[in-house]
């Protein structure tokens, strides 16, 4: 069977556990379907691709016609990796976070909110200018260095530009509880993205 699957981000909240407050990240891991399987003799690899339907689509049962119009069905099509294909079928619920167990360690891949244009201070975590010595003072990124006179810039340099919308993976997540009636799988800390963006989860 497979060590991942996908779900989406729906927001922190904190459980108690052994008397201590977890901080905790839901992720809803329902309504997907597996949509096609690929095998070595045909597609060079083992894998199942799977897929979530539109909101309008989630209560209605799986039809073979949403496959030949999968823009119009799903709101997602994604693959995750398996060795073994044999007692998988399409149209059947893609429910592979049942694998995992409380206590297991996960990876988690998301991505970031975008935050548009910034500047040195949120985007860098500059300090800023000092209170009593105007409001400018000290938000400047500071000098160019010595290629400013070739009109060119060091690789890496702190500068305002744009913020977020980058791929983040969050390593050694811990499965605090899973809540297979809801269909959610609750894991320690906080997970790149916003509520409702795509995560990916892979066990540790």
């Amino acid at each position: 069977m497979t060590k991942e699957f996908w779900g989406k981000k729906v927001g922190m909240t904190q459980l108690f556990v052994k008397g201590k407050v977890v901080p905790v990240t839901a992720i809803d891991v329902s309504s997907w379907v597996i949509t096609q399987i690929k095998t070595k003799e045909r597609d060079g690899y083992s894998a199942v691709q799977i897929g979530l339907p539109r909101d309008r689509y989630v209560a209605q049962p799986f039809s073979a016609d949403w496959l030949k119009k999968t823009k119009k069905h799903f709101v997602f099509l994604k693959e995750v990796d398996m060795a073994e294909v044999a007692d998988i079928e399409v149209g059947k619920p893609a429910d592979f976070y049942t694998q995992l167990a409380e206590d297991e360690y996960v990876n988690v891949t998301g991505t970031t909110k975008g935050s548009g244009f910034q500047g040195v201070i949120r985007r860098h975590d500059f300090n800023g200018p000092p209170g009593s010595h105007g409001d400018t003072m000290g938000r400047a990124p500071g000098g160019m260095s010595f290629m400013r006179s070739r009109g060119r810039v060091i690789k890496g340099k702190k500068l305002p530009g744009h913020m977020g919308v980058e791929k983040i993976v969050m390593k050694g997540l811990s499965v605090v509880k899973i809540e297979r009636d809801a269909h959610i799988v609750l894991v320690k800390g906080s997970v790149p993205g916003k509520s409702g963006s795509l995560v990916f989860v892979r066990k540790a």
